[in-house]
């Protein structure tokens, strides 16, 4: 079977862009050239907790595969550590029912060994290069055992770029790991992102845990195709797609990112003592909804305080709220105590990672303790009880009025929370 390389990137984009089908397709149709036919051909898509535009790009990937006569075509859910998509979830992502030549749609299972396959290890040194010396361990490669060698020939990957708490950027590479990743480099992408601290990772692209993970995805033997899109939803709840960038699984990304960075990063000009959060509807445990705090706190006043609005938020995580709930949310220089006195922690640091990035950030009290910087307050289905058992604030979400909130000054409400990243005024940003 010949395959034929493919380029570093083809597509394009802008903020001001409004990329139509047509436009789409016609992006697909080049990148999809380098798939050989008779390949069997792997796409990874997101779960639920994306927004995004796969359900526009999935049947054109798959009519444009079938007409190459491609031998196989399935799909992998990158769900992370995430509860597995319905049926009907999953057709709603891929665009319906009615796709040609589509096999089955896997879900990832993150924690069954017998469901993953180790492809290789970076080594104690080079773990140090990537990291700058934040972790200096081994780590072993594993991720789901249908990228071992020989599985499939292709695999396609449908990812959307934002800025995000633990890789600065989602997007590319990082649908692999952690997205179809297995326990060791979940554990230790989240925590390289906690340690090397929210406000230096999110919304930067050149980051610690961006290079371990695109050292860590050089392992994988099949050619990787990434389609990189930038969308945002318009008032009308239209979602518009800013760019495509599709290719290599390091420049197509950036090229994205680039985009993203305009499209995603919204500066205020200030600090507020009070943030209205209305939580994202796509987000509906605080496992994920956690990224209001993660893009809003950077604009929170020392001392102040972020509501986080979120009636369709039921749980703190259905995979992980038992660890969560036992340990609760705190600043990063207390949960690495808390690690160094925990084996149950030390093996779950991607729930330590996420102890700490709600939190977001810690000062000192008057009695020389770390505390959080500002207050979280949940107005959400959550009760009282499990809010007070992870450290935070309670609101009955029956009482909750918008209009308290919309005419002060020192209060800012910001619509579909946790999407964009909030920041006082532009930085030089890597």
């Amino acid at each position: 079977m010949s395959i034929k390389a493919a380029p570093a990137f083809i597509g394009r984009g802008s903020a001001e862009a409004d990329l139509s089908s047509v436009d789409l397709r016609a992006i697909l149709d080049q990148a999809l050239l380098h798939v050989a036919p008779g390949a069997r051909v792997l796409a990874i898509i997101p779960d639920k907790t994306r927004d995004d535009n796969t359900d526009v790009l999935f049947p054109f990937a798959a009519e444009i595969l079938s007409a190459r006569q491609v031998a196989q075509f399935d799909g992998l859910v990158a769900q992370g550590t995430h509860a597995p998509m319905t049926v009907d979830e999953k057709r709603t992502k891929i665009g319906g029912n009615s796709v040609p030549g589509l096999g089955d749609i896997y879900d990832h299972q993150w924690n069954v060994p017998e469901e993953l396959a180790t492809i290789g290890e970076l080594g104690a040194a080079r773990v140090t290069e990537l990291t700058g010396g934040l972790l200096t361990e081994a780590v072993s490669i594993n991720l789901n055992r249908r990228l071992g060698p020989g599985v499939y020939d292709t695999i396609v990957i449908f990812s959307s770029t934002v800025p995000h708490e633990v890789a600065g950027f989602a997007g590319g590479a990082k649908y692999l790991f952690p997205g179809v990743a297995g326990p060791d480099l979940t554990h230790a992408t989240h925590w390289l992102g906690a340690l090397a601290s929210i406000e230096n990772v999110i919304g930067r692209v050149e980051t610690p845990t961006r290079h371990m993970i695109e050292a860590a995805a050089d392992f994988v033997d099949a050619q990787i195709i990434t389609l990189n899109s930038v969308v945002t939803r318009e008032e009308d709840n239209r979602l518009r797609t800013h760019a495509l960038f599709a290719g290599d699984f390091r420049e197509s990304f950036r090229r994205a990112a680039e985009v993203s960075r305009q499209v995603h990063i919204k500066y205020t000009g200030r600090k507020y003592r009070r943030v209205v959060a209305l939580l994202d509807e796509h987000y509906d445990e605080l496992w994920v909804g956690g990224k209001a705090s993660y893009k809003l706190g950077g604009i929170i006043e020392e001392g102040g305080e972020l509501i986080i609005y979120a009636p369709h938020l039921r749980s703190i995580s259905e995979t992980h709220g038992r660890l969560i709930e036992k340990y609760g949310y705190a600043p990063l220089d207390r949960v690495r105590e808390m690690v160094a006195l925990s084996t149950e922690l030390q093996n779950n640091l991607a729930v330590a990672a996420h102890l700490a990035h709600v939190s977001y950030a810690g000062k000192r009290d008057e009695q020389g303790r770390v505390v959080p910087r500002y207050k979280i307050t949940m107005a959400s289905a959550l009760d009282e009880e499990t809010c007070r058992r992870v450290h935070l604030g309670f609101m009955d979400q029956r009482k909750f009025r918008r209009e308290d909130y919309e005419n002060d000054g020192d209060t800012l409400v910001v619509e579909r929370a946790g999407r964009d990243l909030y920041l006082v005024t532009p930085e030089t940003r890597e």
